[in-house]
């Protein structure tokens, strides 16, 4: 099994998908442990002094006023996390509790945090052992970090709550603990608080939708590129040397994409109207400018995220001079901003393609094709009603698009008076993802039907090896009406597994 060492400076994109969906093990290097014990000598020496210091000795939050004696620090710590465990809602999904976990071992051990290495050892012991807390949808703010949600993690780790077995199942931390020969952790000063102050789940969420988007993105351009083929619109337009003129990255590599699919088609260009098409709609037109902005979107997106990967993401935090300094570096707002970015890009995405779509099935702007692409159009509806479906996601994804990171809620008695919302951010771009898969299958779906019922001209060999592909998938192809949902579902399983990138590429080469 593969196995991903952990340090002091930080972890890659790559890593946290091998350990949130790989179920890669973890293992702590010599040089994190040597800075977890160093930054540990700091803070017991802050902790015998008379002094209060933030964290180690104090309250928290707007208590954070009282100076707190040294027998009741340990019940403080202790009391924050099960105080902090307030989440509520539907269960958040197992690989989000994993890439949250192991980011918060991440920062712990850059030896900013004050953490004793055994609490580090045991929460790589969680994840290896496949015991994931129950995290539930609602609780963090996204500032002071994902607070709820990462206290949730922290009580599994004091043996408390309730937790996810490797085997499904639902059971007493305790109980899983013990039968993984995990001892729980009493915390010390400043533990809790360091286990709980970090925009862990918010970055694991951004880092998953990066990589699934990068997928989505080439599948959106293979999409578009089987509807220009199936509308007999020209390729011209995605020239290279037109798009050298206005030189966005994502605009020219989303062209390429789409010119690459569409090599050697013979479909292209052939209009069948009584007056010749001058221009085509700018659906298909303007497909790479709208892809491209996405994909330029999504390179801003991965440059935070490369960032914030490289953070230690405490308050207080142990400088490595001895002093141990409160700061605001737990405020969610990088991270905000661009999981709502790419919210927003998802949903044009999404909007462009269901336009491609609805241009398919309507005979007055097909361009030959029948209505609906129906077998018998009036005994048969065709894919009417699948577009109705691929309406029905766009709206919804518009509707995700409202920036999470545009509102505030204060708290903690104001002293928390502007907050991030970057957790809600990061929870319905997961949404604006699912929904723009299912909006690609619908589009991919009727483009493989309206380029098969074009009779008598050859498609490009990239895209008669994508319809192959998908027709062995289980997708069904031009034909009467049938019982639509399963061909859909399995659409959607061959977008989402990477089959139509794949697809594509055995005859494109790689694409980009």
């Amino acid at each position: 099994m593969h196995t991903v060492v952990v340090g002091t400076s930080g972890v890659t994109a790559s890593d946290v998908l091998a350990v949130a969906r790989g179920g890669a093990r973890v293992e702590l290097s010599d040089e994190a442990v040597a800075a977890l014990a160093a930054a540990r000598e700091i803070v017991d020496a802050l902790a015998a002094k008379p002094e209060p210091v933030y964290g180690v000795s104090t309250g928290f939050g707007a208590l954070a006023t009282r100076h707190i004696s040294q027998e009741l620090r340990t019940q403080l710590q202790r009391n924050i996390v099960r105080s902090h465990a307030a989440g509520m809602g539907p269960r958040v999904e197992r690989e989000v509790v994993r890439a949250l976990m192991f980011l918060r071992l991440k920062t712990v051990c850059s030896g900013h945090t004050g953490v004793r290495p055994e609490v580090a050892q045991t929460m790589a012991d969680l994840l290896n052992a496949g015991i994931t807390p129950v995290v539930h949808e609602y609780g963090s703010l996204g500032c002071s970090g994902d607070l709820a949600p990462l206290s949730h993690c922290a009580l599994t780790l004091m043996g408390e709550g309730d937790a996810e077995g490797p085997d499904g199942a639902v059971r007493p931390a305790a109980e899983l603990l013990a039968e993984h020969g995990i001892a729980p952790v009493e915390l010390r000063e400043k533990e809790g608080l360091a286990l709980l102050n970090g925009t862990d789940g918010m970055l694991g969420m951004l880092v998953m939708a990066l990589a699934d988007l990068d997928t989505l993105y080439t599948s959106a351009d293979i999409t578009a590129a089987l509807s220009l083929e199936a509308l007999l619109g020209t390729d011209k337009v995605l020239a290279p040397e037109l798009h050298a003129i206005r030189p966005h990255p994502g605009q020219g590599a989303s062209a390429a994409n789409m010119l690459a699919v569409l090599k050697d088609s013979q479909l292209t260009g052939h209009h069948q109207d009584d007056a010749p098409r001058v221009q085509d709609a700018y659906s298909v037109r303007c497909a790479p400018q709208v892809a491209g902005a996405g994909r330029d979107t999504l390179a801003h997106a991965r440059l935070v995220a490369e960032r914030e990967l490289a953070a230690a993401v405490d308050n207080p935090v142990v400088l490595p001079d001895g002093r141990v300094e409160s700061n605001g570096n737990f405020h969610g707002a990088p991270v905000a901003y661009v999981l709502d970015f790419l919210a927003i890009a998802a949903a044009d995405l999404a909007s462009i393609a269901e336009r491609r779509t609805d241009r398919l099935l309507d005979k007055n702007r097909s361009h030959g094709l029948p209505p609906f692409l129906a077998d018998d159009p009036g005994v048969d509806s065709g894919l009417m009603i699948a577009q109705y479906t691929q309406a029905a996601l766009v709206s919804e994804m518009k509707r995700l698009a409202v920036p999470a990171s545009a509102d505030s809620i204060p708290s903690s008695a104001m002293q928390e008076d502007h907050v991030s919302m970057g957790w809600s951010a990061a929870r319905k771009l997961r949404t604006a993802v699912d929904n723009l898969t299912r909006v690609l299958a619908i589009e991919l779906y009727a483009a493989t039907r309206a380029v098969e019922l074009r009779e008598g001209l050859t498609p490009a060999p990239a895209t008669r090896a994508v319809i192959d592909a998908v027709r062995q998938a289980g997708v069904e192809g031009p034909g009467p009406d049938r019982f639509l949902a399963p061909d859909l579902a399995a659409a959607d399983a061959f977008v989402r597994d990477g089959l139509l990138v794949a697809a594509a590429e055995k005859v494109t080469g790689p694409l980009r």
